[in-house]
C-alpha cells in the first residue's frame, strides 16, 4: 500500500469496516470462537489477503489469540510460566511479552511480566511494579495496557507489540486480579 491509498482509506471511512471495527471491539470484552470465526469471514468479504486490512487482521489475530487463552483457563486454570527474570522473585509468573513505555520521555523498550502480585515493567535504565492491591482498573486501548492506580492521580500505560499481546494481558490481569491467586 503506498502512502496516498493509507491517506485516501483514512478520508473514505468504509461504514462495513467501521461497524466491523466495532463488533471487533464488543467481541473482545467476552471472547468466544463463534464471534472470531464470524469476524474473520465478514474481514474474508472485504478482501483476503489484501494488505489494506493487515491491522484488522492483526486485530483479529489477537481476539482469536486471547479465545484460545480463555478456553485454556477455563478448562484448567491459570497456569504459570518458566521466566528467568529476577525481578519475578517468588511470585508465579502468567505472562511476558516486550513492550514499552511509551509516555515515558525515553520511551524505553523492555519486558512486561505479569505475576500473582504486580505487574512488572523491566526495560531501558528503571523498572516499574505496581502491585496489584493498588490497581483500581484495567484498560485496554488497541495496543495499549493503561494500570489505573486506586488514587487516581497516577496511572501507567504499557504499549505492546501487538494486538495478541495487549488482549491476552488484558483477559490475565482481569483473571489475576478477580482470583486474587
Amino acid at each position: 500500500m503506498g502512502w496516498f491509498d493509507w491517506m485516501r482509506r483514512g478520508n473514505g471511512a468504509d461504514p462495513r469496516l467501521e461497524q466491523w471495527r466495532k463488533d471487533w471491539a464488543a467481541a473482545c470484552l467476552a471472547p468466544s470462537a463463534g464471534q472470531a470465526e464470524g469476524l474473520r469471514d465478514r474481514l474474508g468479504e472485504f478482501g483476503a489477503g489484501d494488505e489494506r486490512y493487515e491491522i484488522e487482521q492483526e486485530m483479529l489475530e489477537g481476539l482469536e489469540a486471547v479465545v484460545e487463552l480463555s478456553a485454556a483457563v477455563s478448562a484448567s486454570g491459570l497456569r504459570p510460566i518458566v521466566t528467568g527474570h529476577r525481578v519475578v522473585g517468588l511470585d508465579r509468573c502468567f505472562f511476558s511479552a516486550p513492550a514499552s513505555l511509551p509516555d515515558d520521555p525515553a520511551q524505553p523498550s523492555g519486558t512486561f511480566l505479569l505475576t500473582e502480585a504486580r505487574a512488572i515493567f523491566v526495560g531501558g535504565s528503571r523498572a516499574l511494579t505496581v502491585p496489584w492491591h493498588s490497581v483500581a482498573r484495567c484498560l485496554r486501548q488497541d495496543r495499549d495496557l493503561v494500570l489505573v492506580r486506586t488514587s487516581q492521580a497516577d496511572m501507567h500505560r504499557l504499549r505492546c507489540n501487538s494486538f495478541a499481546d495487549a488482549l491476552r494481558a488484558a483477559f490475565l490481569v482481569g483473571e489475576v486480579t478477580n482470583r486474587r491467586l
